[in-house]
């Protein structure tokens, strides 16, 4: 890693560090309902849609009527996504005539944008009409990230009640999501989206007229130059028809809620998505900002902000090495163009490295931390190609993701991720000393370790189960366009992203199948709820407790040490799931590159 590479990876940190607190409390005041200054504003908003929906404010639940909620609510918004995308040839806001979206298809964006995965096996900007852009997939991007921070909320409240029977009341805590804290920050962002360039608008297409027209080009069925696809009406390659739409309005929530569903096919490489070096910095900061700030209100709502510290602490201690591997094997190369002679070296004249499928606006220091940043968060969004990066450089997103989406993680779903694990650390512990293990002055016991360990196996048991079915299927098979351990990479990388709800992709795979969209949304739906469910149940079980004073023999949990055995835990368990099936995939992909 150059200077130049070092520079902006350490500001970026600095920066998401700098606004966690700021950003943390503010969302600690609003789920304990602290007076606000916004509540002028909002206040009136809010009583209006609980008056509209029979929402009662002061009604709590249990665990098992949360539960049920989250399921319902997420259940009735996958129908609407489903017959909107099937419906759109049908309705307004669809200049281009969009025809129906296939049913399989359909089925995996549903399942895709309602759990906060977004992954997405069609060109948005080819397949979806504004109003199913908007109305389907946009609305969706607010709602599955404000699901999950109301489950993270109610798994805090676990921890900071005692002897309670409830843990919240989910429609107030997504209602509370949403207009407080997505809805204004995603205004803003939308606002400087648009001052950047990114286009806001209800017009159709645009048809551009080439300033230096051909003269002349090979002739093809259908009216296109040769190469290209052939256009209704007849094409003389002298024009090209520019996307457009209300892009801005997808692009901030997209970021904000690690949703990472791209308006258009290429995602955040595309320049109407992200059309500068400020546009870049400040979409990659929105990946992670909720996120990282989640940590501070956790320890702000339970009484101790270092518990909230020492998780992100954790988290960044496993970020940064990652992210100097990602980036470093980029800058390094490509070997075999090394023993062409071929010149990769940074200099004033190129940016070096592996510049393959990378775009030179942003160059190797902002596509390596935007892999590593989109991957750490559930985002899923790209401004380079994963699939083009080396090796080593592509494994590091894939080891990201396959650590269970909790460095930093999706909004909401990260930290109550990480705290599943801080559980089994603390079991761990209690284990090594030979008492009962405790957190937050909560003895965890054997029904919290079994929820635990649920929400632990459920993700690596998808990917690996996926993968293999894949991978010995016809149609599976089909599916690769790359033989040898590129090709089972590729795989590896699909089954990860959607059973941890990510949502990227190496794109050298072909997954807009009926078996991928069928296969894939079905790992979608269970990553999402089976481990919500679990974190519900033990935010239960946690609320019924009493809290325990802490004696000599309470292990801390805001230490380094606390802090170094959580990182060794998350790593251990992340090797031991998955190292092996790596080994055939990335990991002997270098050694043949190198050899």
């Amino acid at each position: 890693m150059n200077a130049n590479n070092f520079i902006q990876c350490a500001i970026f940190m600095a920066v998401l560090i700098l606004c966690a607190k700021p950003l943390g409390l503010y969302m600690a005041w609003v789920y304990e309902d602290a007076p606000m200054w916004i509540d002028r504003i909002l206040g009136p908003i809010e009583r209006l849609i609980y008056k509209l929906s029979g929402v009662r404010k002061g009604t709590e639940m249990g665990w098992k009527t949360y539960a049920v909620a989250v399921m319902l609510f997420n259940a009735v918004g996958m129908l609407a996504v489903y017959v909107l995308q099937r419906a759109q040839v049908h309705l307004p806001l669809n200049p281009m005539a969009m025809t129906p979206v296939t049913p399989d298809s359909s089925f995996n964006t549903a399942v895709s944008f309602a759990t906060n995965t977004n992954w997405q096996g069609y060109g948005g900007e080819t397949t979806m009409s504004y109003l199913t852009q908007m109305l389907a997939l946009t609305v969706q991007n607010f709602v599955s990230a404000a699901t999950g921070m109301a489950v993270l909320v109610a798994m805090i409240r676990g921890f900071a009640r005692k002897k309670s029977e409830t843990i919240g009341n989910f429609w107030v805590d997504l209602v509370r999501s949403t207009l407080y804290i997505l809805l204004p920050l995603s205004i803003v962002f939308s606002l400087y989206l648009v001052w950047q360039g990114v286009p806001q608008t209800f017009k159709p297409s645009v048809t551009a007229h080439l300033l230096q027209p051909k003269t002349s080009s090979p002739a093809v069925p259908g009216g296109g130059p040769m190469g290209s696809p052939p256009v209704a009406g007849g094409n003389d390659g002298n024009t090209q028809v520019i996307a457009i739409g209300p892009v801005a309005s997808q692009e901030a929530i997209k970021m904000l809620g690690t949703n990472g569903g791209g308006y258009f096919n290429v995602n955040s490489a595309h320049p109407y998505e992200n059309p500068t070096p400020f546009s870049n910095f400040m979409e990659l900061e929105a990946i992670l900002l909720i996120g990282a700030a989640l940590c501070y209100t956790f320890g702000k709502m339970v009484g101790k902000t270092s518990e909230g510290w020492a998780i992100l602490a954790a988290m960044t201690i496993i970020f940064v090495p990652l992210l100097w591997v990602c980036v470093s094997m980029e800058q390094g190369g490509n070997p075999a163009f090394a023993k062409l002679g071929i010149d990769q070296a940074f200099s004033a004249l190129q940016p070096g490295g592996n510049m393959e499928g990378k775009d030179v606006r942003f160059g190797i220091a902002t596509s390596g931390l935007w892999a590593a940043a989109t991957t750490a968060a559930s985002n899923g969004s790209v401004n380079s190609m994963h699939d083009s990066f080396t090796p080593l450089g592509g494994l590091v997103p894939m080891i990201l993701i396959k650590l269970g989406e909790v460095i930093y993680g999706g909004v909401g779903s990260g930290l109550y991720g990480m705290l599943i694990l801080v559980l089994i650390t603390v079991f761990i512990a209690g284990l090594m000393v030979g008492r009962t293990p405790e957190y937050l002055g909560k003895k965890i016991e054997a029904y919290e370790v079994k929820m635990a360990s649920i929400a632990t196996l459920v993700p690596g048991f998808l990917v690996l189960f996926g993968s293999a079915i894949a991978v010995v299927t016809k149609a599976g098979l089909a599916g690769m366009s790359n033989p040898g351990p590129h090709g089972l990479s590729e795989v590896l990388y699909a089954f990860a992203s959607a059973g941890n709800n990510n949502g990227s992709a190496f794109a050298g795979l072909n997954a807009n199948t009926p078996f991928y969209n069928t296969m894939l949304g079905m790992a979608m739906f269970f990553a999402r709820y089976w481990i919500i469910i679990p974190v519900l149940a033990i935010a239960g079980s946690l609320a019924r407790k009493k809290i325990v004073p802490p004696s000599p023999g309470t292990l801390p949990t805001d230490t380094p040490l606390f802090v170094f055995f959580l990182v060794s835990v998350v790593m251990i368990i992340g090797a031991l799931t998955f190292i092996p099936a790596l080994a055939l995939g990335p990991i002997v992909e270098h050694l043949m590159m190198v050899a």
